[in-house]
């Protein structure tokens, strides 16, 4: 799969199947975005690599969460979309389905394999939503299921 942010100077792909596929209702990322929830994609850091021009950090800003130092994000220094968030502790990357590439009607391709199963940390949820997922505190079946 492919990635790329909003204006296309920074792009990336992810191979394989991912972790865990989800709507993010937690509070980093609710104050990162600006959004309720994002739709994150977590693989396994291996599975990422960037696909702009090299020097990649040459086009990506970095921010690391002084709360959560093992938590690194990057934007493109273009746009300012957030395209990809590094977590060493766990040696996992999260992507957004947003960026991920789409077909000609605007679809995110490969959907069905990156399709989200839950909502996770929803109980810091800024709107309800009912759309039959199930509703975790924290990680999907790693936590208290909200319902």
């Amino acid at each position: 799969m492919r990635g790329s942010c909003f204006c296309g100077q920074v792009s990336y792909s992810v191979t394989g199947s991912p972790i865990l596929s989800a709507f993010c209702h937690c509070t980093n990322c609710q104050r990162l975005t600006g959004c309720p929830f994002v739709h994150t994609i977590h693989f396994p850091s291996t599975a990422f690599s960037w696909t702009h021009s090299e020097p990649y950090e040459g086009r990506l800003h970095s921010y690391v969460i002084p709360s959560k130092p093992w938590k690194i994000r990057f934007r493109c220094k273009s746009c300012g979309a957030c395209v990809m968030s590094a977590n060493s502790k766990a040696g996992k990357c999260s992507v957004w389905g947003a960026h991920l590439s789409r077909d000609k009607d605007g679809k995110i391709l490969d959907w069905n394999t990156v399709k989200p199963t839950a909502h996770i940390f929803y109980g810091t949820r800024m709107l309800d939503v009912d759309d039959g997922l199930g509703k975790w505190e924290g990680y999907e079946n790693a936590s208290t299921c909200l319902g």
